[in-house]
């Protein structure tokens, strides 16, 4: 099981990543595991401890406060998947948990920039590495990969993403269509990030899709 990561958003950190194996201390000072160079800062600011699955955030008595999903922190928390931290209203960060099954779709669209592929449901438009697709992927493609964009790290079947796609002319659809579909897909985004494997195939099940923070 891979180990939660906090990933910067905004200010001079920004798309910086931190894997949480056990403690990672926030703050000014240079000796922090996480510096943030702000005089709004204090030098040791705040704390993130992993023990076992549990994952939690403290403040350690900073001038300026640390936030959690907007509200102060006046005792140690648990974080869970997408929390938004706030150092002294200078620095944010995610937190993202090593067994997520939260869909990206419900990640605030301002932080979605650290991950490997972003979709934008409304304009149909699909960036990878921050790249955007261009030409933009076809109604069929872009049907498919929403459907398995918003079940990040779940296994989707084949009917399901059949349905999804063709609607209510499934009669008429083959195997050899929908594979066609999803090669054709693939062939796009790897044609922008060729190393990754963002649509896996699970045999006898469906189709998982992979978005790590890059």
């Amino acid at each position: 099981m891979e180990d939660p990561v906090l990933i910067a958003n905004n200010s001079s950190l920004d798309g910086q990543q931190w894997v949480i194996t056990d403690t990672l201390l926030i703050g000014r000072d240079a000796a922090c595991d996480v510096v943030i160079p702000d005089r709004q800062v204090s030098r040791q600011h705040a704390r993130i401890t992993k023990t076992g699955a549990v994952v939690m955030l403290e403040d350690l008595g900073s001038k300026n406060g640390t936030y959690l999903n907007g509200q102060p922190l006046t005792e140690p928390k648990q974080l869970t998947e997408a929390d938004e931290i706030t150092v002294a209203f200078t620095q944010n960060f995610l937190f993202l948990s090593s067994d997520a099954t939260m869909p990206l779709a419900g990640i605030p669209p301002e932080l979605m920039q650290a991950f490997r592929l972003r979709l934008e449901e409304d304009s149909k438009r699909v960036w990878v590495r921050g790249v955007e697709l261009d030409p933009p992927l076809s109604a069929q493609q872009f049907s498919l990969l929403s459907v398995l964009y918003a079940k990040t790290g779940q296994v989707v079947s084949r009917e399901e993403l059949i349905n999804a796609v063709w609607e209510e002319d499934t009669r008429w659809v083959t195997e050899q269509a929908f594979d066609a579909l999803v090669r054709r897909l693939r062939e796009r985004i790897n044609a922008l990030d060729p190393d990754y494997d963002y649509i896996v195939t699970v045999r006898g099940h469906g189709l998982r899709f992979h978005n790590d923070p890059h």
